[in-house]
């Protein structure tokens, strides 16, 4: 029997944040180390699209990135934990 996975969770705590200090999805792509995130990853993450676990720790190290001195936890942005990815 699979079990059916919500892949929306909600708009996260990061959508917040990003909104309240006028951060753009841009603003994170550009602070990571190139072709580290996607606009269209930092997008999922704000809305709740469900991603990786690998993944939030990309976006959440962003943020970071680009907030300097100001630092950010995990439970900061996100209301779930990602699974971790399958590696082939």
């Amino acid at each position: 029997m699979t079990e059916e996975i919500n892949m929306n969770v909600g708009v996260q705590p990061l959508d917040t944040i990003m909104t309240e200090k006028d951060i753009k999805n841009h603003d994170l792509v550009n602070a990571a180390v190139p072709g580290f995130i996607t606009h269209k990853q930092v997008q999922k993450a704000r809305k709740g699209r469900r991603l990786t676990m690998h993944m939030q720790e990309k976006i959440l190290e962003a943020l970071n990135a680009f907030a300097k001195p100001e630092s950010y936890a995990f439970k900061d942005l996100f209301n779930y934990r990602g699974k971790k990815s399958i590696s082939s």
